[in-house]
């Protein structure tokens, strides 16, 4: 398990950008995939993006693919989600994920026995 801190959420108008940042405990943090997942108000929690640990490959959900950007920096075992254009749709508290299992899946379930943050508000107003 890694202990995964979230920061960087707030509130913002739609259209604005803003950038939430996960910074993780352990140095094997570049063995793990990261993710963002986010629970709208009232909803279940859902995908949002994915990247493997070479952060060569990237997945998103299709609803923020073209607008948010996932991003890594290893050496400063952060993971970073960029977002851009924000709808009030896209307001939610937003987690990030640490797991081994293939994130080519985490659209689809959770990703298994993966470390999870506490969760930072984003907030987007109309």
């Amino acid at each position: 398990q890694v202990q995964l801190v979230e920061s960087g959420g707030g509130w913002v108008q739609a259209g604005g950008s803003l950038r939430v940042s996960c910074a993780a405990s352990r140095r094997t943090f570049r063995t793990y995939h990261m993710g963002w997942f986010r629970q709208p108000p009232g909803k279940e929690r859902e995908f949002v993006a994915a990247i493997r640990w070479s952060a060569g490959t990237t997945y998103y959900a299709d609803s923020v693919k073209g607008r948010f950007t996932i991003s890594r920096d290893n050496a400063k075992n952060t993971v970073y989600l960029q977002m851009n254009s924000l709808k009030p749709e896209d307001t939610a508290v937003y987690y990030c994920a640490a797991g081994y299992s293939d994130p080519v899946h985490w659209a689809a379930a959770n990703p298994s026995s993966a470390s999870w943050g506490q969760g930072t508000q984003v907030t987007v107003s109309s």
